[in-house]
């Protein structure tokens, strides 16, 4: 039985992350309320009864609220911490007085942003810490510099990337003798061009395809866990009605409910679980902080295994709007 490659590394074994962009409020200065420290302790303590033990951060996510709100709930529980997977990501700056939004991997500031997320975490150390956008500016020894010192100091366990190609990854492993374990993408049904590279190979519609030629063949040759962001699209095809959706979405989302009722699941499950059904382990990360949301994630484990090729293919296909070629 295949397992995912964090549980080879023996890092998680938890099929799904809870994605905290959502905790913490507004996008804003705004203060913290106790509404918002009550609504991430809920989601929090149902995630970790469902047993999804691993939580995701950014340091830019709520304008480092998320992260804030995070280590009030941890303060408040003594032995917390011991129960989870603590990931956070750092590299993108906003717009400030000395320049327009950014991203940055020097030495320096994923050094300063790692002490400041461990400070709003109120924890010793990462477990996993990502750099989260590619920087064009990027100098690989600055990199590797940076992390052996994190590691050394025992602030960070684990590093990974996240929205990197091949190439990038390639070049920044050359450097570090620290395995990157993790990449996180935005991989999901509607957004299909994870799956298209490889079925448009030699095909006049590849070129429209916009996915790292070879990427998740690298990943899953070299252990490293692929982890999706905004796995559930929203939530067009799980009850989300205000976006506008195409024909394709419309028929997917129809698909979506009919395999979900003549499985006795929610339409959550189907959609994680056609992700999940890859082999390449694929890890979802959901974002959201609504308790009733995080339980119909659950079943999708179990989706994933039930699911057969002939309903992958459905959906899929469903989902492109096209026949294969």
């Amino acid at each position: 039985m295949r397992v995912m490659p964090l549980e080879k590394r023996e890092v998680t074994a938890s099929r799904l992350v809870l994605g905290c962009m959502g905790f913490g409020g507004s996008w804003d200065s705004s203060p913290i309320s106790d509404e918002d420290v009550t609504k991430a302790e809920q989601a929090i303590d149902e995630a970790l009864s469902l047993g999804i033990t691993m939580f995701d951060h950014a340091d830019i996510y709520t304008m480092g609220k998320a992260e804030e709100v995070f280590g009030r709930v941890l303060n408040s529980r003594p032995g917390l911490r011991d129960q989870m997977v603590i990931q956070s990501k750092c590299g993108i700056r906003f717009e400030d007085e000395i320049g327009p939004g950014r991203y940055d991997f020097s030495k320096e500031h994923i050094l300063n942003s790692v002490d400041k997320i461990l400070k709003r975490l109120s924890i010793e150390y990462l477990d996993v810490m990502l750099l989260h956008r590619p920087d064009p500016l990027m100098e690989p020894e600055a990199v590797a510099e940076a992390f052996l010192q994190l590691k050394s100091s025992g602030k960070v366990r684990n590093f990974g990337v996240s929205n990197m190609n091949k190439g990038q990854m390639q070049l920044l492993q050359a450097y570090t003798e620290e395995k990157l374990i993790v990449n996180q993408l935005e991989l999901n049904l509607k957004k299909l061009d994870w799956v298209d590279q490889g079925v448009h190979v030699n095909q006049a519609a590849g070129t429209g395809t916009h996915f790292g030629e070879g990427l998740l063949e690298h990943s899953m040759l070299h252990d490293i866990q692929i982890q999706a962001w905004s796995p559930l699209v929203t939530g067009i095809y799980s009850g989300n009605d205000s976006e506008k959706l195409s024909e394709a979405d419309f028929k997917t989302k129809e698909l979506v409910q009919k395999m979900a009722t003549e499985k006795g699941t929610s339409r959550e499950a189907i959609v994680l679980g056609w992700l999940m059904r890859h082999p390449a382990m694929i890890q979802p990360v959901i974002g959201t902080t609504n308790t009733e949301r995080i339980r119909n994630c659950m079943d999708a484990i179990e989706m994933s295994k039930q699911m057969t090729r002939e309903e992958w293919y459905s959906l899929y296909v469903s989902s492109r709007g096209s026949r294969l070629p």
